[in-house]
């Protein structure tokens, strides 16, 4: 067996016949920074046609959760110091990542236990085998901060069931197991307390020997799915062509659910909700995830370099902490009509496959 790396936040190591890498951040719930994205690049790179090498597994440390997401504060700091070059060399090397992981030769095997929300997604998303566990909570919540789903959320989101596609995208909702599951962000729910026998047999490769038939071996059955249930009031609402006529379907709803929606929608921004809208519904028409990755490399660079909403979203949730967020514009209503247009026709300076 190969020594562990001896680099902090990134641990790499070949356990018999399975790469292990686990990402060692904890205290940051194992959030992503541009060195831990390399990091884990050059891990795949060099397992990628290693034939001692037949499976990678990624987990992370810590007891809170998988991965939490990227590096928002350091975007904030990038985007207030007038930094661009910065933030495109960090979303370049995310997104060569996650579309790594979606091509990998061999099976990626991912261990979404506890939070996974953002980034995590776009490690954890696009695997061969997604595994959640009973702890497990996965969102994409970028509108609450005035940005957008990224790291191929819109091409899952997309391929969600119904509505639930567009739900999760304006809202940022977090779903447990069964609900990551059935939105087709996960493969298998594993209850924790079995994943270090998981480890053990995809190590030793006993009899059955694929790695879905391994976690086949310690898979449970899901509860209900919260979204499943909710189904018929999001995809009534969520079916309409704009967030204003979405709002007034769910204030129209009976169910407590519908009208809750409503308001935190009336609470987040405006521009990242109409251009999350059209960006889940045209990843839905893309071809494959790299097409739906260079969309949103456009649109995050949109965001970063030309919306006040950015980081005034982090700031009131990161920085300040005042949670009081001061929209530019504050309303729907005041939305310039062609923003979308112009959102999705951003041409960043330097290309996502250069």
């Amino acid at each position: 067996m190969s020594q562990p790396s001896t680099e902090s936040r990134v641990r790499a190591e070949r356990r018999d016949s399975v790469g292990h890498v686990t990402l060692d951040r904890p205290r940051a719930i194992n959030a992503l920074d541009l060195g831990m994205i390399e990091q884990l690049q050059t891990a795949l790179d060099a397992w990628r046609d290693d034939p001692d090498v037949a499976v990678v597994l990624m987990d992370g440390a810590g007891d809170r959760g998988f991965c939490a997401g990227g590096d928002v504060r350091g975007l904030y700091d990038q985007i207030v110091e007038g930094r661009p070059v910065d933030t495109g060399t960090f979303f370049r090397a995310e997104y060569a990542l996650n579309a790594a992981i979606a091509e990998y030769p061999k099976p990626v095997i991912v261990l979404a236990d506890g939070i996974t929300m953002g980034g995590g997604i776009g490690l954890a998303g696009h695997a061969a085998v997604r595994i959640v566990t009973e702890r497990s909570q996965l969102a994409m919540p970028e509108t609450r901060i005035g940005f957008t789903p990224d790291v191929g959320g819109t091409w899952l989101l997309g391929r969600a069931p119904g509505r639930v596609g567009e739900y999760l995208g304006l809202t940022g909702a977090s779903m447990d197991a069964a609900d990551a599951i059935y939105a087709g962000f996960a493969d298998h729910l594993v209850p924790s307390e079995h994943l270090s026998q998981l480890h053990h047999a995809l190590q030793t490769r006993a009899d059955p020997h694929t790695p879905t038939e391994l976690t086949l071996l310690f898979d449970a059955t899901a509860g209900p799915s919260r979204l499943e249930a909710d189904r018929e009031w999001i995809d009534d609402a969520f079916a309409a062509d704009t967030v204003t006529d979405i709002v007034a379907r769910l204030r129209a709803r009976p169910e407590t659910a519908a009208s809750e929606t409503a308001d935190l929608l009336e609470q987040l921004s405006p521009t990242a909700l109409t251009v999350t809208l059209a960006a889940v519904r045209r990843a839905r028409e893309l071809p494959d995830l790299r097409a739906a990755l260079a969309q949103e490399y456009g649109l995050v660079m949109w965001f970063a370099q030309t919306q006040p909403d950015l980081a005034e979203g982090i700031r009131a949730q990161l920085v300040d902490k005042d949670r009081s967020p001061r929209w530019n514009p504050a309303a729907l209503a005041d939305l310039d009509e062609g923003i979308v247009r112009e959102a999705l026709a951003f041409v960043p300076d330097v290309p996502l496959w250069a």
